[in-house]
């Protein structure tokens, strides 16, 4: 499994980007799709997860309402839409997958539970 995230960049506080993953694995609508970021001196965070099917997703408080998470099955692509960004979200944001034979998501919210992860994109947020 590989996960090649893009779209990160410097922008001002207040403004809005979207970062894109896209996964090279066989059967891509079998994989949960997550985010994660981590700023420097900081522990990783979670940040949104997506079912497989798109339906069903989950946020950290931190983001919610401001964040969107959405996926294009075929095209094998994860999206996180960031809206109204602050300096507080400047971080390396990654990519993260697992394969899942079923729907649900709920219990993903922890780095351990994800085996594959891109090498991240930074998001660097100015005041």
């Amino acid at each position: 499994v590989q996960l090649q995230a893009s779209g990160g960049g410097l922008v001002q506080a207040g403004g809005s980007l979207t970062l894109s993953c896209v996964a090279s694995v066989p059967i891509f609508s079998l994989y949960v799709m997550g985010w994660f970021r981590q700023a420097p001196g900081k522990e990783r965070q979670f940040i949104s997860v997506v079912s497989r099917s798109g339906s069903s997703t989950v946020y950290a408080d931190s983001v919610k309402g401001r964040f969107t998470i959405t996926r294009n099955n075929a095209r094998n692509t994860v999206y996180l839409q960031m809206n109204s960004l602050n300096p507080e979200d400047t971080a390396t944001y990654y990519c993260v997958a697992k394969y899942r034979l079923n729907n649900t998501i709920g219990d993903l919210t922890t780095g351990e539970k994800f085996p594959h992860w891109g090498q991240g994109t930074l998001v660097t947020v100015s005041s």
